[in-house]
C-alpha cells in the first residue's frame, strides 16, 4: 500500500502524574522519541497549563509529534505523523514507555492515499 505518510494516534492511560505534568520531561521525551525514530527535529514548542497539563509539538522534517496531557486522569493523547520511510510506531512506543502508560490504545492511519471519492447527491426534478 503506497502512502504519503503514516499517522499513529495513541490513547495512553495509567500514566505517571508527575511525568504528565512536567513540561521539561515531556519535551525531552518527545525530542528523544523523534530522534530514536530517525527523524530530523526542526522546531519544538511546549506549554505548561495551570494547575496541570502540558500540550506540545515537535516539528520534524518528516511531519510532527504532538501531546495533550491530563495528569489528573493519568491520560495523554499523542499523535506521531511521519512521511517517507520512518516508522511512527518507534516514537509512539518510546513515548508510551517513558510516560509509564499502563494501557495503550493505538491506531495507525495511512495518509495521502489519494483523493476521497465523494458521491454528489442526486437532485430530483419536481
Amino acid at each position: 500500500m503506497e502512502t504519503m505518510g503514516r499517522h499513529v494516534i495513541s490513547e495512553l492511560w495509567g500514566c505517571d502524574f508527575e511525568k504528565l505534568n512536567d513540561v521539561n520531561e515531556i519535551e525531552k521525551t518527545f525530542v528523544d522519541a523523534a530522534l530514536k525514530s530517525g527523524a530530523e527535529v526542526r522546531e519544538v514548542a511546549f506549554h505548561k497549563f495551570a494547575p496541570q497539563g502540558v500540550s506540545g509539538v515537535v516539528i520534524i522534517s518528516e511531519s510532527h509529534l504532538t501531546i495533550h496531557s491530563f495528569p489528573e486522569h493519568g491520560y495523554a493523547s499523542i499523535d506521531v505523523y511521519t512521511c517517507g520511510e520512518l516508522d511512527p510506531n518507534i516514537a509512539a512506543n518510546y513515548i508510551a514507555d517513558a510516560l509509564s502508560a499502563e494501557t495503550r490504545e493505538t491506531i495507525e492511519v495511512p495518509r495521502g492515499m489519494g483523493p476521497v471519492q465523494v458521491k454528489k447527491p442526486q437532485v430530483k426534478a419536481l
